[in-house]
Order: structure tokens, then C-alpha cells, then sequence
């Protein structure tokens, strides 16, 4: 089955980084963009980076700055760099891939299962 896989949440200090992760399943071809978002408890879930297949990054306002999406095509893998973290960011964060072509199937999108930031001291 096709599935996101992400890792690297955890507990920060306000100002601190983390890194977190998204690998996809073997078996995928091709994936066009992959994003991640974020959900803060009672709110909505919000977009905060994307990249395309070719490189092409865009960042909520909140991230521009601080936070850096990038990803490893041969590993279809994508990476979100945090930094200068504030308590704000506290959310789950969600990987989501668009466009995701196997050998045999195409999937609209995937998510993954989500990861727990916090910022706190």
C-alpha cells in the first residue's frame, strides 16, 4: 500500500529547529508536489510549504524566513527545516504528496499520518 511516513516531531524550546521528514512508500514513480500543512489544536488546518517535482518552493508568511521545505526526488522524500521556532508553531504537521504515480495506479493525493511539533520551555 501507498502510504507517507513521517518522522522527526518532538518537544523544542522557543527559538530552537527541528527537522522533520516524509518518505514515501517503495513503488512510487513519480510525485508532483509535495506540501506540508499544519493543524493547531482548535484550528483550522493551514498550508505552511510546498515544492514541485522541479524545485519550486512557496511558504506561508508565517514560515517565510524560518522554516525551508526541500526534497530528494530519487528517495521521494521531502524535508521541512524549522527554525527560530515560536510557541505558535506548536501543530501537527501533515505530509501531503499530489500527483503520486506507481507502476500501476495514480493517486489525486496522500497524506501522511501527522506529526506532533511543540514549542515550549
Amino acid at each position: 500500500q501507498v502510504q507517507l511516513v513521517e518522522s522527526g516531531g518532538g518537544l523544542v524550546q522557543p527559538g530552537g529547529s527541528l527537522r522533520l521528514s516524509c518518505a514515501a512508500s517503495v513503488g512510487i514513480f513519480s510525485i508532483n508536489a509535495m506540501r506540508w500543512y499544519r493543524q493547531a489544536p482548535g484550528k483550522e488546518r493551514e498550508l505552511v510549504a510546498s515544492i514541485t517535482s522541479g524545485g519550486t518552493t512557496n511558504y506561508a508568511d508565517s514560515a517565510k524566513g524560518r522554516f525551508t521545505i526541500s526534497r530528494d526526488n530519487a528517495n521521494n522524500t521531502v524535508y521541512l527545516q524549522m527554525s527560530s521556532l515560536k510557541p505558535h508553531d506548536t501543530a501537527v504537521y501533515y505530509c501531503n504528496a499530489v500527483g503520486v504515480r506507481t507502476l500501476t495506479n495514480w493517486y489525486p493525493e496522500l497524506w501522511g499520518q501527522g506529526a506532533l511539533v511543540t514549542v515550549s520551555s
